[in-house]
């Protein structure tokens, strides 16, 4: 057996032989090329390089680097044109017309024939759409077209979408990595193999995947976009990705200088890399930059409101345990100050909606004297309640266990491996469960769908089995509405009617921080946390 120290070296090696082979063929070694190569490390593993079953951040990230779709986004979350150069919407909310670029090529593949790339057209989109939704391939995206009522190219350069019902968020669903453009040639030639065999438009082009190992991609000669200057993107010439599993290791290798990127912050080294007030530590300051943001992310807890359990049941303890820590406090210490308290609603930092008079502050009386009531009221002496959770949130929930406990409340807490709380959370077999819910597109909707009577678990995403008339009217009243300000209005009443129940525990709304060398710029930040390499430069070495 290889150890895994070993194993890591010859990780390393192995992607260090790749690339000195990329690039033997061309200009000079890898020392000479070191900074036109971008390296980092994606710890939680890729799963398919296939947009159309794209689900986590990682396989997002990569998926990002090779295809493109109709449009894009900025990093303030601004949907922009990508191969669509332009679009219009009818009047009634129901069409979407977009005008296709006529330069915008797949990556190089012998089935193109002797030019070996072809131009997109709008009957690609037809295909990939049709891909998405086909219940034969059962891509986890095909929800996106849910409100799809069908779609169409009407010349090589027009495609048509049309809706079933308006939906003011639609255009933001089309931003995501499932809707992507591929070419049916080769994906029809590779079927489900087309995962590790992938053909896109993106800045880079797939050179080598050898799971768990490494990942390699080359720059897109043929790459449709320039800067504002006129330059051909991307700047890099490669982009070189290793699957170390262990945090420590990886931030070890970014210390070396071995890698060029650290994406966000573990407990493992934080307080080596950050003071408590969440600044960079002198020792790295010269050698390191910083960068972070917000992130449209809601860590929490839930409550299963079908619980026979009188204390999920009450809503005196659901809101004795929002009132009974210090959000502000549990991220100074377990956070170092990185993340916001969630002292608002649901609907996090960022999003229209987003209203911090609605949610709960620090009142531990508050707490004390919720759950004194609670006792009277229900005759039970020692109220107790079970919180499940994984290892990598131990220990905020031990930090509200130890709070709770001085306001009169044990909770007891159960850790389950991430897999099994998610399928117990789905079933209702957990009555109170620690969770979060990252953004899937850029409206509030998406947050507060999770409360909607129709997404009961495990058919949908309504975990708390929270039903309320008024919540279901405003929820479908503001898919009718386009005017972003109004729908800001309903968006902020339909969180502050959950709140008013306190269905769950809103912990903190997290961020997005970032690490590279400090050779490396161009990099950006942005509230999804997707990677975006295009404008990424790197000095070169003395």
């Amino acid at each position: 057996m290889i150890k895994p120290v070993l194993r890591q070296t010859i990780s390393y090696l192995s992607i260090s032989c790749a690339l000195f082979f990329v690039f033997s063929c061309g200009s000079g070694s890898r020392s000479n090329q070191d900074h036109l190569v971008f390296r980092y490390n994606e710890y939680a593993n890729i799963n398919t390089l296939d947009p159309a079953f794209s689900r986590t951040l990682q396989d997002n990230s990569v998926c990002n680097q090779l295809y493109n779709g109709l449009v894009q986004l900025d990093d303030e979350l601004n949907i922009l044109p990508s191969i669509a150069k332009s679009w219009q919407v009818s009047e009634d909310g129901l069409t979407y017309t977009f005008n296709l670029r006529d330069d915008v090529y797949f990556h190089k593949h012998e089935l193109f024939g002797k030019d070996s790339t072809r131009t997109v057209t709008a009957s690609d989109f037809t295909y990939s759409l049709n891909r998405l939704r086909d219940e034969k391939i059962a891509a986890p995206g095909s929800w996106v077209l849910n409100k799809v009522d069908d779609f169409k190219a009407v010349n090589d350069t027009i495609f048509e979408i049309y809706l079933k019902q308006p939906f003011p968020a639609f255009i933001g669903l089309l931003t995501m990595k499932y809707c992507s453009v591929v070419p049916k040639e080769v994906v029809e030639y590779y079927g489900t193999e087309f995962r590790s065999h992938p053909i896109g438009t993106g800045p880079f082009k797939f050179k080598r995947w050898e799971e768990n190992i490494k990942l390699v991609f080359r720059k897109n000669q043929n790459y449709f976009e320039t800067d504002d200057s006129g330059q051909q993107l991307p700047y890099l010439e490669a982009v070189a990705i290793t699957f170390l599993p262990d945090k420590q290791s990886e931030f070890l290798q970014f210390v070396q200088g071995n890698l060029d990127f650290l994406n966000s912050l573990d407990a493992s080294y934080k307080d080596e890399l950050l003071t408590a007030d969440g600044k960079l530590r002198q020792k790295y300051a010269e050698t390191v930059n910083m960068i972070r943001g917000p992130y449209l992310n809601t860590e929490y807890l839930g409550f299963y409101l079908d619980s026979e359990t009188p204390e999920i049941q009450s809503e005196l303890i659901r809101k004795a345990i929002n009132y009974g820590f210090d959000r502000k406090k549990m991220m100074m210490y377990l956070r170092n100050g990185i993340g916001n308290p969630a002292n608002g609603g649901f609907i996090p930092i960022g999003l229209p909606g987003h209203d911090t008079s609605i949610g709960f502050t620090y009142q531990p009386e508050k707490a004390k004297q919720l759950i004194q009531q609670f006792k009277a009221e229900s005759g039970i002496k020692n109220p107790e309640i079970t919180l499940v959770t994984t290892s990598n949130y131990l220990s905020f929930c031990e930090f509200i266990q130890r709070e709770l406990q001085k306001a009169g409340l044990k909770i007891n807490v159960d850790v389950m491996p991430e897999a099994t709380l998610r399928a117990a959370r789905s079933n209702g077999k957990v009555d109170m469960f620690r969770s979060s819910w990252i953004a899937d597109y850029l409206d509030a909707e998406n947050y507060l769908s999770i409360f909607y009577s129709k997404n009961f678990a495990p058919g949908g995403s309504n975990y708390f089995h929270y039903k309320n008339a008024e919540f279901d009217s405003l929820y479908n009243k503001a898919f009718t509405v386009t005017d972003i300000e109004k729908r800001k209005l309903l968006y902020t009443k339909m969180d502050s009617l959950a709140m008013d129940k306190a269905l769950m525990v809103p912990l903190y709304y997290d961020e997005v921080i970032r690490f590279t060398q400090k050779h490396v710029s161009g990099l950006g930040i942005n509230p999804i946390n997707l990677l975006d390499l295009r404008y990424v430069k790197k000095e070169k070495a003395n």
